[in-house]
């Protein structure tokens, strides 16, 4: 299987070397919050890492699923719990499933953290986690790298080109707004673009 593994990922959370780390929720996410576009539902943070939008919509009243691939990454989210109700998920996001659809799901470290060879199948899982009508809370990563030029496929995080975004969540299955979509400053120097897909109904 090409790109990071999991004990990349374990490593990366026991030392620290975490640069994709806010140290707190994103600042979208309060927007989407305090704008009402996101409200109390049952919700799913696929690559939840650290946790802190986890934990955020948890203190907002949301009835929240934090899913994982790291064992580490899910070891830092229950020590900062404090008691509050959460479901933490430690699988493959390619292979997980649940028993219930979600109203909501919040991508925001998912889809850039995976080798863009599987990101069809991570698709495809948002498909089935989220109920006809549900909404995708989705901050896409810009971080082209010059390789890029030149065909080479680098990262994480794995850049996510607005084009490639539409062919992977298109018009037929998914609702998109009209850009141009709010832009979202990373301290690390990347940026992401905000926007929210609803997911349609198939029509029989």
């Amino acid at each position: 299987m090409p790109g990071p593994t999991r004990d990349f990922w374990d490593t990366r959370f026991q030392s620290g070397d975490t640069p994709w780390d806010r140290g707190g929720p994103s600042p979208q996410l309060a927007a989407w919050l305090a704008d009402g576009a996101l409200k109390p539902c049952r919700i799913l943070v696929p690559g939840c890492g650290s946790g802190y939008e986890v934990l955020a919509l948890a203190r907002a009243g949301f009835e929240v699923t934090g899913l994982d691939y790291s064992k580490a990454a899910l070891e830092r989210v229950r020590a900062m719990l404090g008691g509050l109700a959460v479901t933490l998920a430690e699988a493959d996001a390619l292979a997980w499933n649940s028993e219930r659809a979600f109203d909501a799901i919040y991508e925001q470290t998912c889809l850039c953290a995976l080798y863009p060879d599987y990101w069809r199948e991570y698709a495809d899982q948002l498909d089935r986690w989220l109920k006809p009508g549900g909404r995708l809370f989705a901050l896409f990563v810009q971080c082209a790298r010059p390789g890029a030029a030149e065909g080479l496929i680098q990262g994480p995080p794995y850049h996510c080109d607005i084009h490639a975004m539409r062919a992977l969540f298109p018009q037929s299955r998914w609702g998109w707004p009209k850009p141009p979509y709010a832009r979202v400053p990373h301290p690390s120097g990347f940026a992401e673009l905000a926007l929210v897909l609803e997911h349609k109904t198939l029509s029989t």
